[in-house]
């Protein structure tokens, strides 16, 4: 089985997208992560919801967590704030180096792709062919694939 036959159509997103507007897309469609793409539909990065969820916690509360039982409820309500005025290139990671984004290709094989995925510590796989993503694997789906039958 080949990557383009399990992979599915998926949201995707512009590193210039608004990042409240990308942050409500993985929350409305319950999303590990969403496909970072550039103008010609070719894949950048993953960003993994956690990510997202990182800009959500002001950074004095990452640092010490015991401050975040004493924020009041009125800070707690506002706490979307951070990714306002933000884009998604924003909330990606600071790269040590030039990042490569989890790609399968459109003939890789599932035991291809499951290596690339575990290797990576992605949830979510970009599939392209020539070069332009046809669509995603998510973990979830490489499972329900791997173990039918079984």
């Amino acid at each position: 089985m080949h990557a383009s036959q399990i992979a599915e159509d998926y949201p995707s997103v512009g590193m210039e997208s608004d990042a409240l507007a990308a942050a409500r897309l993985l929350a409305e469609h319950r999303l590990p992560g969403i496909v970072v793409t550039d103008g010609d539909s070719t894949p950048r990065a993953v960003l993994p919801a956690s990510q997202v969820v990182r800009f959500l916690v002001p950074r004095y509360v990452q640092d010490d967590p015991s401050l975040a039982g004493v924020l009041s409820e009125s800070m707690a309500d506002r706490i979307a704030d951070g990714l306002r005025g933000k884009t998604v290139g924003q909330l990606l990671p600071e790269p040590k180096s030039k990042p490569i984004p989890p790609v399968a290709q459109a003939d890789d094989t599932i035991v291809e792709v499951a290596a690339l995925m575990a290797r990576c510590r992605c949830p979510l796989i970009a599939v392209v062919d020539e070069g332009r993503m046809i669509g995603v694997i998510t973990a979830a789906r490489l499972l329900q694939v791997a173990l039918a039958g079984r």
